[in-house]
């Protein structure tokens, strides 16, 4: 099982803290978010994983080397400037048919290898792992056509489908990336649509963090400490 770990990012909104560490490698207890990741995909199956480096790359190959104390193979793709979620992908080579794509930020107690067999009997394009999220709104929502009020919701609770991050591709659509160019996830998901593309959904209920500040990094840190002490996950998840 093939895995490209998005790891290019320049985590802007973890200053100053990420001006001298990639985020991948932020810890969360004794080892870094990245290699729990990457203990995850091996327990699922991964026997190769691609790293898609950029800002602050030496840090991350100087870490994980070429991932025989992982047990399983490392390799790296670089990009020279950010090309964003979907662009890196373009530059990978010797993919398979089928790989997953995963964000190196990533905390999650998603069961890869469920995943990418759902994605290969969906004979999909690419499938999204997503998940239910609610948001509450602080006031009240109005309804509004042609200068009418049709409808009044006093602060509503909405639910939607989010991303996880965390993908699998076929590689024919690679094809629809263009090169060297920035290129995100939401816009390849759009390209393919407008093609008429098998894009699935995968849906989880699994613990899901998105680490975008140091706020969610604390939430995460003090989640998967609780999930890791034995009392509590006797099978020891990550």
């Amino acid at each position: 099982m093939q895995t490209i770990i998005l790891a290019g990012g320049r985590g802007s909104r973890l200053d100053p803290f990420s001006r001298v560490l990639p985020k991948p490698l932020f810890p969360i207890g004794d080892k870094p978010i990245a290699a729990i990741l990457v203990h995850q995909l091996k327990k699922a199956g991964a026997d190769e994983i691609i790293m898609c480096l950029g800002y602050l790359a030496d840090l991350l190959r100087t870490y994980f080397r070429d991932g025989s104390d992982f047990g399983l193979t490392i390799r790296y793709s670089m990009e020279n400037r950010p090309l964003g979620t979907a662009g890196p992908l373009k530059k990978v080579e010797d993919l398979k048919d089928d790989f997953i794509v995963v964000n190196g930020d990533e905390l999650t107690t998603l069961d890869f290898r469920a995943l990418y067999e759902h994605h290969l009997a969906m004979e999909a394009d690419m499938t999204v792992a997503v998940q239910m999220k609610t948001t509450n709104s602080s006031f009240g929502v109005l309804e509004i056509k042609e200068g009418q009020i049709t409808a009044y919701a006093e602060k509503p609770t909405r639910n939607y489908w989010a991303s996880m991050g965390i993908y699998v591709i076929n590689k024919r659509v690679l094809a629809l990336i263009p090169e060297d160019e920035k290129f995100d996830m939401p816009e390849l998901v759009q390209r393919l649509l407008s093609e008429g593309s098998r894009v699935v959904s995968y849906e989880s209920q699994d613990l899901w963090f998105d680490i975008g500040t140091l706020g969610d990094l604390e939430k995460a840190k003090e989640e998967f400490d609780r999930i890791m002490n034995p009392k509590n996950n006797p099978e020891n998840i990550p």
